[in-house]
């Protein structure tokens, strides 16, 4: 790894706007935006329905970013911070793989510059100083069954889903039925990534909406008086972190909300930053084009104003074969033709992405198993869809190197000035937004509403909420609603059991079918398999 300030240097930017974390990261100051002059290009790399099989989304991320340096070009990679929950359960690290990585991986993956400990802290204050008022009785008419606001974790732990607090007497008080969240589902860390600095940040804290009171009146921080508190822990999230790919290109890490469960991007801040100072900004969309993507042309480009040139769909042949049907234990094994009965869902991604008129380059993420004519079925399926280009991607095995054909193709793709389209307009209704995401990003004939969830809308939309953009929760193994559903499921009924409104951050978060807040642990954990040497070395993170 080079010193981090000479990772700053050839970026551009001023040593005085760097904010060491030790030697190798650091946070940059805010004071480092460029708000005029010359802009680079912003590229969106997504996928396809993930499965057990490997897509290798932020490997593949971090190997097109290493393949632009090796072409001469000036290039950022912004990731979002991973996440102790599926680092510790089922994913492990969240810093790419083989030769296409971001360093240091185990400061990264763990503590990190603490900015995901702040916002915990935050949103866990936030839960004690509501308890404390209706235990005080300091807003008149809000009682426990108000309160809407639950606690955060940052451990995969289904023993929280459901809880009782405040067990024990008078004194322990107020007794209610509630729930643990992610940490990356926290409206804190939602408000973060969409913020465009310290006084954004400060106003869309006060607009949180935590409780409402028996009359339905809304309760916000604003009431409680608690905004300064909350951004005493919070004021220093703002600044994006500077680490670097293996090659030493640059990358600006921060925020991380999830993609199925959250809005799925890292902060418009950082892709800000960047932009002031390379040609090209790689991002990363979570999951597939159906979640992380859609989220982020309707909710960040919409609030951002700084819309892709480009799009990046990540596909695999062993994913395809996975939707086409193959055994786990036999995706090692030549079959072209399961490759193409698992086509369609590669198809349907591609849609995803020319539907909002974005030129869509397919990187075929290559395995050492893969054989040529699975691989030519991959490029047959993706340009007959409609993509720009497909191109083999190997990062993991070569790093830059083999990326540069891919950040060639991207390069080219990027040139023009794409008319960005949206399944939505902006002033529709929640009900006639959430139509087109299931009509046109999952495919779904219609959509039915729990009694719940309609009543919430109601109310929502009474309090001046119903057109704010939908974040949707759902299942990130299906373009659907159902896991059990691979390929490309058509013609359904979407079910949305409940829809819950982040004020603050923005937006209208709709659950659909039966989907977790709080992810639970395997059968065998990640955490198994990690440990640190005598001198000092993490080891089982990748």
């Amino acid at each position: 790894m080079e010193p981090i300030t000479k990772i700053a240097d050839e970026l551009g930017l001023n040593p005085d706007h760097l904010v060491p974390y030790g030697r190798y990261k650091a946070k940059i100051s805010l004071d480092a935006l460029k708000t005029d002059g010359p802009h680079g290009k912003l590229v969106v790399v997504t996928g396809i329905t993930p499965t057990p099989a490997g897509e290798g989304k932020t490997t593949t991320a971090i190997g097109l970013t290493q393949g632009m340096g090796r072409l001469g070009h000036k290039v950022s990679v912004n990731l979002r911070e991973p996440t102790l929950g599926p680092i510790f359960g089922i994913k492990g690290g969240g810093t790419g793989g083989g030769m296409a990585r971001v360093v240091p991986e185990d400061e990264i993956n763990i503590h990190f510059t603490g900015d995901a400990h702040a916002i915990g802290s935050a949103h866990n204050l936030l839960a004690a100083l509501v308890d404390n008022a209706v235990f005080r009785g300091a807003i008149p008419g809000l009682d426990a069954s108000g309160v809407m606001w639950n606690r955060v974790t940052d451990a995969s732990d289904r023993g929280l889903r459901q809880v009782v607090t405040g067990i024990g007497g008078s004194g322990y008080g107020p007794v209610r039925e509630a729930r643990f969240d992610i940490v990356s589902a926290s409206e804190i860390m939602a408000i973060l990534a969409l913020a465009d600095g310290p006084a954004d940040l400060r106003e869309r804290i006060s607009r949180i909406v935590v409780a409402e009171t028996r009359d339905g009146e809304p309760v916000t921080v604003a009431q409680l008086e608690v905004t300064g508190a909350l951004m005493t822990l919070l004021h220093q999230t703002v600044m994006p972190n500077l680490v670097q790919t293996m090659e030493g290109q640059p990358s600006i890490i921060h925020a991380g909300p999830f993609g199925n469960i959250a809005h799925g991007c890292s902060s418009i801040i950082a892709d800000k930053m960047a932009l002031g100072y390379a040609d090209y900004v790689i991002t990363e969309a979570g999951f597939a084009s159906d979640l992380g993507f859609e989220k982020f042309m309707h909710i960040k480009t919409r609030q951002s104003g700084t819309p892709p040139s480009a799009a990046v769909l990540v596909a695999s042949a062993r994913a395809l074969k996975w939707h086409g049907g193959t055994r786990r234990r036999d995706l090692g094994s030549p079959d072209a033709n399961a490759v193409v009965a698992g086509g369609d869902n590669l198809v349907h991604h591609v849609g995803i992405v020319r539907g909002f008129g974005l030129p869509c380059v397919v990187a075929i993420n290559r395995f050492g198993t893969d054989s040529p004519e699975e691989l030519a079925a991959v490029k047959k399926i993706a340009m007959d869809a409609g993509a720009t280009s497909a191109v083999e991607c190997d990062g993991f095995a070569q790093g830059g190197a083999g990326g540069e054909e891919l950040a060639q193709a991207v390069v080219d793709a990027a040139k023009g000035d794409p008319q960005i389209t949206y399944a939505y307009a902006s002033d529709a209704s929640a009900q006639d937004k959430i139509l087109a995401l299931a009509q046109k990003i999952y495919g779904a004939a219609d959509v039915s509403w729990s009694p719940e969830a309609h009543r919430r809308l109601q109310y929502f939309e009474s309090q001046g909420w119903g057109g704010l953009p939908i974040c949707m929760a759902k299942t990130h193994l299906s373009i659907s609603h159902d896991p059990s559903l691979k390929g490309r499921p058509q013609g359904y009924t979407f079910p949305i059991t409940d829809i819950r409104a982040s004020v603050g951050a923005g937006f209208l978060y709709a659950l659909a079918g039966r989907i977790e807040t709080l992810p639970g642990l395997p059968s065998r954990p990640r955490a198994l398999d990690m440990d640190v040497t005598p001198d000092g070395e993490v080891q089982g993170l990748s």
